[in-house]
């Protein structure tokens, strides 16, 4: 299956949304790195468990490690890494043809491990709870408006947000990283709170477009 044509796949199983830029790109890295797993036969749920994995590692050892440091940048190489895989599986899925209702389900319950560790992270390498907490709701709040319209029949929540996953797992590595290299500055608080700002943006967004499709 060639890029295009992947493309216009996962289109159609995210009820028509339109790729931004920024989308596309993501999409685009993962259609090459999936195309050897593909090939191989990888089941996506093999694919799917590696990322929860890896994003769970990501924050035992930024909460191990403390601020900054190897644990640090070992937790943001963590999650980068989860975040490949976290997009991985539905590319294997999509390529593969075999797309099915229970692999929805439990990539959107990786899914969720998934922000968590974000949150987790960043809380392990400095962030004030309260602020994570707060950025950690807003995504899950996202998730879920976008999910229960789905399950009220709204088929085609036609928008992507500037706070989706690809950007929060972008934000909590990026800091994480960053925490262990430009020491004077808070990275990990800074990170939180972007994404808590992003979020409220974020949550806007889908809810508005809900709103409209209702």
């Amino acid at each position: 299956m060639d890029r295009e044509a992947y493309l216009q796949r996962w289109s159609a199983l995210h009820g028509g949304t339109h790729a931004n830029a920024l989308v596309r790109g993501w999409l685009s890295g993962a259609h090459v790195l999936a195309r050897p797993l593909a090939a191989a036969g990888t089941a996506p749920w093999v694919v799917t468990l590696v990322g929860a994995a890896l994003a769970v590692a990501a924050a035992a050892l930024a909460v191990a490690g403390g601020r900054g440091g190897a644990a640090a940048v070992g937790a943001g190489v963590l999650l980068a890494a989860a975040g490949v895989f976290d997009n991985l599986d539905g590319a294997v899925a999509v390529m593969t043809g075999r797309t099915s209702r229970r692999g929805a389900l439990l990539d959107a319950v990786v899914d969720r491990i998934g922000d968590g560790a974000c949150a987790v992270v960043l809380w392990g390498c400095g962030a004030p709870a309260w602020l994570v907490l707060v950025a950690g709701g807003l995504a899950q709040l996202q998730e879920y408006v976008r999910a229960r319209a789905q399950g009220l029949g709204v088929d085609d929540v036609t928008v992507v947000s500037v706070a989706e996953r690809p950007v929060r797992l972008a934000l909590a590595a990026s800091c994480a990283i960053a925490t262990a290299i430009v020491v004077w500055l808070d990275w990990a608080t800074l990170g939180a709170g972007v994404w808590a700002v992003l979020g409220l943006i974020g949550i806007v967004q889908v809810t508005g477009a809900v709103v409209r499709r209702l």
